[in-house]
């Protein structure tokens, strides 16, 4: 079995004009210091990318993850100026961009991560409230006290039965986009509960899953957005990078139990 990942690359023998050698793409394959693919698995990287920005973030906040953030935020919840947006996993490749966005869009910002650092990280980013879920002595009385008149929107990275206390404090109405369930991918066998459907019903919420390519023809423009916000420093990146390509299944492992801070990187 041969692990699917994203890189960074650049082509160095080439039969397609559309890539000439030199160019650099986002490539979607197995973990290997080289692969041959045709161009369905090949993603241009936005032209006139600016020399100082690296191009790691390709993978991260001017990629996947980027686009991620933005159409979850206006494709799914439509969110307003002056809403309230919870989103967990906040200091993620994705949550923390969410955040940064939902600021520059007016909203008050709630987020929630695993460690102190990752909360400093995200006061950094400007997020307005943000706490450990490790160390609170209550997650419903965390979510209650961030935000007392409760939350119109939710960024759902985690799952589980800390989804259903997040659920119990969104606004009538409110609107929740599904883009990961971080809490399960190690499980071992299906999770039982609890079950959302009585607070989804009594407070008429809206919950949507989604995955970035369903917008495809939006992302040169939206790509070119977040460049634009990186580079007037409205949106602010940390990579958690890791060296050395034999490093990449502990790497991996990290990522899943949640060591990075930002996009977690391999540098080969």
């Amino acid at each position: 079995m041969t692990f699917l990942s994203v890189f960074s690359c650049r082509v160095i023998q080439s039969k397609n004009e559309a890539f000439p050698v030199g160019s650099h793409v986002v490539a979607y394959c197995g973990w290997r210091s080289h692969t041959v693919c045709d161009e369905k698995g090949l993603i241009p990287i936005i032209a006139a990318w600016p020399k100082d920005i690296s191009l790691s973030l390709a993978l991260g906040t001017v990629g996947m993850p980027g686009l991620t953030a933005v159409y979850g935020l206006e494709e799914i919840l439509e969110l307003k100026q002056g809403e309230t947006l919870l989103v967990n996993a906040a200091a993620g490749a994705v949550g923390s961009v969410v955040g940064q966005i939902a600021k520059i869009k007016g909203c008050k910002v709630v987020g929630s991560a695993g460690s102190d650092a990752k909360v400093a990280y995200l006061k950094e980013l400007g997020f307005d409230v943000a706490f450990n879920y490790k160390t609170v002595d209550s997650l419903e009385e965390a979510l209650k006290t961030a935000s007392p008149e409760g939350y119109d929107c939710f960024f759902e990275n985690v799952g589980g039965p800390s989804s259903t206390v997040a659920l119990q404090q969104m606004k009538d109405f409110g609107r929740i986009a599904v883009c990961g369930n971080i809490s399960t991918y190690n499980d071992t066998a299906p999770q039982t509960g609890p079950y959302p459907q009585m607070v989804i019903l009594m407070k008429q919420l809206k919950m949507e899953g989604f995955m970035q390519n369903r917008w495809p023809h939006k992302n040169e423009e939206t790509l070119k957005r977040l460049m634009a916000w990186v580079k007037e420093g409205k949106v602010k990146c940390r990579e958690h990078v890791t060296k050395g390509f034999e490093n990449m299944p502990a790497a991996f492992m990290g990522m899943l139990q949640g060591e990075n801070i930002g996009k977690a990187i391999i540098a080969v």
